[in-house]
């Protein structure tokens, strides 16, 4: 039985954690904080309740996964666990409206050929067969096994295939996003669609390699999922199995450094100068705490994956309504930009500033979160970018064009509001310690591996790494993989080659 020591209680700490104590091993958990959960977490008022992070699940067999590994109750006994159908509801710049069913492709062909013309559906539906061809050469080493030690192949391989161009007689492969955009779906509403997928990751869909096609097939492939009082009942499920699994909590206990001993890592150092000593020490934090805590030692070498620079975060706004939800309503309305070129030259250009951006709302259907049924807790959300090296700032004149975008989706949303709470990067920053607010965002192939994550292992024997930071990068979904994935190389040993 090795004594570990995990820092931070993130999902992909939380998941390590309870597959390792299940396997045999005596687990501490080091949280600097107060709760658990990191970025999945909630806040209340006068009633109402909101997810200020992640607020759908999508690849919920991760968890599952998890919980049959870890004991006898399966994850649906645990949470209410529901499909979210629609999947989505989409406003174009033009006007156009059409909702997606969830995890059908026949019934999203329909909705797009009646809501954006004759053709749409098939377009779309091409899309899909070759974004899933990128999923099945990418699926395994993206995502189910330890990132390999020849990473470079997965950072110069486009998995994208190439398509067939009538005109040139010669197939054609897309580099980017905007260039499958442009040249396969060939409307600028389909291509707003399919860029949005790259844009709440964070991602420039003029940059972002076309093995970025993974991400909207996993919606469609896997479905889109919620969890009923908040995905937080999530990290409260999870949390609770590692008690039952006799995992030890320390919360408002802050690492201030990784020990070594004889050139491996052998616990960690508090602020209060306690020394907790570990067999093995896992960290589920940001680059930079990591350099931190390892300042005279350098985790990574050369030829390995770097750490991603901090790049992109969110604004949420939080907002009370008064008055019913109406019929019909979907979970989730992605309202998109009227310009495009704009959103993405202020989010990515050189000069980073505000446009009318693309905003997601929340709008669930889901008694647990309101005081009442005449009531609603509806969640606004847009990318921002992250500044590391720049003070608190005031986002109000952003919230306000937020509300402002969203009054296109939500009748009467200003004469409706109560009142609206602002989460900017500060308080991301605040529950997770990434620089910014940065958040992570999942592992892709091609770019020169720009979008990859480093290895669950480092250069210090007995170290590892997990959650959004670390390989197979950001999302719920991932930080789950990333805790199976550091339990493996820690019960089985370097030779570990994940699922099978």
């Amino acid at each position: 039985m090795a004594r570990i020591a995990v820092i931070g209680a993130g999902m992909g700490a939380l998941t390590a954690a309870a597959r390792l104590a299940v396997a045999g091993h005596r687990v501490a958990v080091y949280e600097r904080t107060d709760t658990y959960g990191g970025a999945l977490r909630r806040f209340e008022r006068d009633g109402f309740s909101f997810d200020t992070g992640p607020g759908l699940l999508p690849l919920p067999a991760v968890y599952r996964d998890l919980f049959v590994k870890t004991g006898k109750e399966p994850l649906e006994a645990c949470v209410d666990l529901v499909q979210v159908d629609p999947s989505s509801r989409h406003v174009f710049a033009d006007g156009t409206c059409v909702s997606l069913p969830n995890a059908s492709r026949a019934g999203v062909v329909t909705a797009l050929d009646e809501g954006l013309g004759p053709g749409a559906g098939q377009r779309w539906g091409d899309f899909l067969v070759r974004a899933r061809e990128a999923w099945d050469r990418t699926r395994r080493p993206l995502l189910e096994e330890p990132l390999w030690p020849n990473w470079q192949v997965l950072a110069e391989r486009e998995p994208y295939p190439a398509v067939p161009h009538k005109r040139l007689l010669r197939t054609r492969r897309a580099g980017t996003l905007a260039e499958i955009g442009a040249w396969e779906l060939r409307d600028p509403r389909l291509t707003a669609l399919l860029e949005s997928h790259a844009l709440t990751q964070g991602l420039d869909p003029r940059v972002t390699p076309a093995s970025a096609a993974v991400l909207p097939y996993m919606e469609h492939a896997f479905g889109v999922w919620y969890v009923r009082g908040g995905l937080r009942e999530l990290a409260r499920a999870v949390y609770e199995r590692c008690v039952a699994r006799k995992v030890e909590f320390r919360f408002g206990a802050d690492v201030t450094g990784v020990l070594e001993k004889d050139g491996r890592a052998s616990g960690v150092e508090l602020a209060d100068g306690t020394v907790a000593e570990a067999d093995f020490v896992i960290a589920g934090v940001a680059p930079g705490v990591l350099e931190r805590l390892t300042a005279d030692t350098a985790v990574r070498g050369d030829g390995e994956v770097p750490p991603q620079p901090a790049s992109a975060s969110r604004l949420t706004l939080l907002l009370g309504l008064r008055g019913a939800r109406p019929e019909d309503t979907a979970h989730r309305t992605v309202v998109h930009t009227a310009d495009r070129d704009a959103e993405l030259d202020a989010l990515f250009g050189p000069t980073p500033s505000h446009a009318r951006p693309t905003v997601t709302i929340l709008w669930p259907d889901d008694p647990a979160l309101v005081p009442d049924r005449e009531h609603e807790a509806v969640t606004l959300t847009t990318v921002v970018p992250a500044r590391p090296d720049e003070p608190a700032m005031s986002y109000d004149d952003l919230a306000d064009t937020m509300i402002g975008v969203a009054e296109r989706a939500i009748p009467d949303l200003r004469e409706r509001l109560l009142w609206h709470e602002v989460r900017t990067p500060a308080d991301i920053a605040g529950a997770t310690g990434a620089e910014g607010g940065a958040v992570p965002v999942q592992a892709l192939a091609a770019a020169d591996g720009r979008l990859l994550h480093p290895s669950n292992g480092t250069r210090v024997p007995g170290l590892f790494t997990v959650g959004g930071w670390a390989h197979p990068g950001g999302g719920l979904p991932h930080a789950g993989m990333s805790g199976a994935l550091v339990a493996g190389l820690i019960v089985e040993g370097p030779g570990f080659r994940g699922s099978q």
